[in-house]
This record gives C-alpha cells, structure tokens and sequence, in this order.
C-alpha cells in the first residue's frame, strides 16, 4: 500500500473526551476529514464512536486507526483490549492498529505476533507503530508477518525529523505526524507569520500545507469548530520552492512529547 493511501489530512483526537470529542469529529467529518486517529490511552475510543455512528459518512468511508497502549503489549493482553476497543468504537474491526509506545509491556517477540494474529481475526487490516527509532522499525520488519503500513511520530517545523521520513518512504511507510502544529507555538513563528502574511493564511495552515506536501507525510493535527475546517482548507494552500526551504531551516530538533522511558532515550 503506498503512503498516500492513508487520507490526508487525519483528526487527531488526544486530551479530546466524551462529548466535546463527539462534536469535534463531527465536525471533522462534516468538513471531509477521512481519518480519524485515537487510542486506548485517550480514555474516548466509545466517544468516536458516537461520533461514527451518529455521522452520515459511512464507515466504510472512514480511516479508522486506534493504539494499543503500552500496558496492554503482552501477548493475550494485546488481542483481549483490541476486542475491548472495538467494542468502544462500535465497530466489527479498525483500517490501523499502533503498537502506542516501545515501553512497559512491550516485548517485540511477544508482542508482533499478537498483532499478526489480530490482523488475521479480520479485527485490523493494517499494523503500524508509533514513537519508534530506526533501529526498533528494523527490529518490526524482521519480526512482523504483516507490512508495516506507518510510524506515528511527533512532527513539526522544530523537529523535522528528515531521515525518519526518508527511512520510512523507503519502505513505503507512512509517517503519520502528531503535533504537527508544536501544540500551536507554529503561531509564534516568524518566518511562518511572513509566509502566511503573504499567502493571507494563519502560521497552523502554512505549517500544515508543509506536511502535506511531504512525500508520505500524513499531519493529524486537533481542534474544534472553526479550527478542524481551518486545518483543512490548508490542503488548498501552495508554497513556493524558497517558502519550503525557510521552512526547512527552522529544523531544531526540539520535542515537546519527551518521556524518559522513550526509545531515543534509552
């Protein structure tokens, strides 16, 4: 499956819970959004699937990824919660299922199977990871019977994290970008403020027309209301060649998401 074939842009739905959640993927829906992003440690898998049932787009027509969180690795662990999440979401199976972080219960050799065989129960079509280091998506590769569809990792003009990006096209992963707004400090950004000055966008739509233009880059950026249809009318926006290099010199290698326990740091 080519990168392109997760919808672009994603809802990302973290901090996001009951009813407000509900409304604000809703909303998505309403203004095209096709993916939809959640997971067992977000505490609101029932609320999106509210939200599915209760939407006129049908399920079919949704991409629907959760994650298995990482206390729940262990093999019987991994097949019993991903039966209790769909039963949240209200859904016989996902389009994506994460292994959430490399951490706690995680044991590759116990852990990837169950996600084969969880994929082989027809309760996933595709596996991904998420928060993973080169090294341990090599380790996935050789382990995993299912192709790894896609790496979640934090993304944003500060941490542009290329040779991830590049290692994962390679292999034809997608890389499905959380934060990729920097949990709105793009909009204190000057050299993006110029750029969207000049295209009379916001510094969230041109930071978000960046990554849509990354080659196998899918943003799954928050909001509600006005800015979920915000978010996605930055599909719309073009940047030159010379926009697109400032924005590749902002590169700092800052994370706002930076747990001891995560696999750059170990």
């Amino acid at each position: 499956m080519p990168p392109t074939e997760i919808p672009q842009p994603g809802l990302g739905t973290s901090g996001h819970e009951g009813e407000a959640c509900t409304d604000a993927v809703l909303t998505a829906l309403e203004a095209g959004y096709r993916h939809l992003d959640t997971a067992q440690m977000y505490d609101n898998e029932r609320a999106v699937g509210r939200a599915l049932e209760e939407s006129d787009v049908p399920r079919e027509d949704v991409f629907l990824a959760t994650k298995v969180h990482p206390k729940n690795l262990a093999r019987e662990d991994v097949i019993e919660t991903t039966a209790e999440s769909l039963e949240r979401l209200g859904v016989e199976s996902v389009d994506l299922l994460y292994v959430h972080w490399s951490t706690d219960a995680y044991d590759p050799e116990d852990t990837l199977p169950a996600f084969d065989e969880v994929r082989d129960r027809g309760w996933t079509d595709h596996v991904g990871v998420s928060n993973f280091t080169h090294d341990l998506l090599e380790e996935v590769i050789g382990i995993l019977e299912a192709p790894l569809l896609a790496n979640q990792v934090e993304l944003h003009p500060r941490l542009q994290q290329d040779d991830l990006v590049s290692f994962a096209r390679e292999r034809n992963m997608t890389t499905v970008a959380y934060c990729p707004i920097a949990k709105a400090e793009v909009n204190e950004i000057d050299e993006l403020r110029e750029i969207a000055d000049a295209h009379d966008a916001t510094p969230v739509q041109v930071a978000l027309a960046w990554h849509y233009g990354r080659e196998g880059v899918v943003p799954i950026p928050k909001g509600t209301d006005e800015h979920i249809r915000e978010n996605y009318s930055a599909l719309e926006l073009e940047l030159t060649d010379d926009e697109l290099e400032r924005i590749a010199d902002l590169d700092r290698g800052e994370r706002l998401v930076d747990p001891d326990e995560a696999a750059w740091n170990r």
